[in-house]
């Protein structure tokens, strides 16, 4: 059976490894600086491995890039501090925005998933993402300032949209949400209403055992795998991968 073509998405890991139990491969790259993701999975950002800047000034191949996680079927692409280089390496290039879809194009890639991990501001690499991804998942909290951070997202995703990538897709995930604060019960309802079904279901709450699992170094599933975070990222999981799923099913 020919493989579906990678649906590459943007977010944290730990929704991810619900997918690994299905039998699923999964590749991670973390495209932020601040190399998160690579100290959340228990990777030194200050060990000289190789991140995809290497991809960008050395051609580099992606099959040579990734590691093992350590967890079965997750490989990881990490990241350092050198990549807030390719904030001035990236646009030197002639049509930049298309660097990374080349890359991961022009490679035989054996997992099911890739999922870009990308940094907190909309630069070069953001763009070379979202150019290189099927589904954007914008993960959003029911604050003022949050929501009012989408304005600048949305016209980002407009802007690839009608330049590099038409098929682009997107959806909001509520995280830290509490239940108890009425501001964020109205917000979340405000966030339903305006961008109506471009709002996962799922919704992350508060829970300390998400720092907990980040300072354990381990997903939530497997730190805390009968916690409410652990339920509801696995709930999240089978959403986005029903979401997927579909829209690689139907034609084109």
């Amino acid at each position: 059976m020919k493989k579906a073509a990678l649906p590459r998405l943007l977010l944290r890991f730990h929704w991810a490894l619900h997918w690994l139990n299905r039998g699923k491969r999964v590749l991670l790259v973390d495209l932020d600086p601040q190399a998160n993701l690579t100290l959340a999975l228990g990777a030194d950002p200050l060990n000289g491995h190789a991140t995809i800047l290497n991809t960008f000034t050395q051609q580099s191949p992606i099959h040579e890039l990734w590691r093992e996680s350590g967890i079965p079927g997750l490989f990881l692409i990490p990241s350092n501090h050198d990549l807030g280089f390719s904030e001035r390496i990236l646009p030197a290039h002639p049509d930049y925005e298309y660097t990374l879809k080349k890359a991961f194009n022009n490679s035989h890639l054996p997992f099911d998933y890739v999922i870009f991990d990308c940094p907190p501001f909309l630069g070069s690499m953001v763009v070379n993402a979202l150019t290189a991804s099927q589904l954007l998942i914008i993960p959003t909290q029911a604050e003022y300032f949050s929501i009012y951070a989408l304005k600048n997202m949305m016209s980002l995703i407009r802007r690839v949209r009608a330049k590099t990538n038409p098929g682009l897709t997107y959806r909001l995930l509520l995280t830290m949400f509490d239940r108890r604060n009425r501001i964020h019960r109205t917000l979340s309802e405000q966030l339903r209403t305006n961008f109506g079904n471009g709002v996962l279901e799922t919704i992350i709450m508060v829970d300390t055992r998400l720092r907990e699992s980040s300072i354990a170094g381990l997903p939530i599933i497997y730190h805390a795998p009968k916690s409410r975070s652990a339920t509801q990222y696995r709930e999240l999981a089978q959403e986005i991968l029903q979401y997927v799923e579909k829209a690689i099913a139907q034609p084109a």
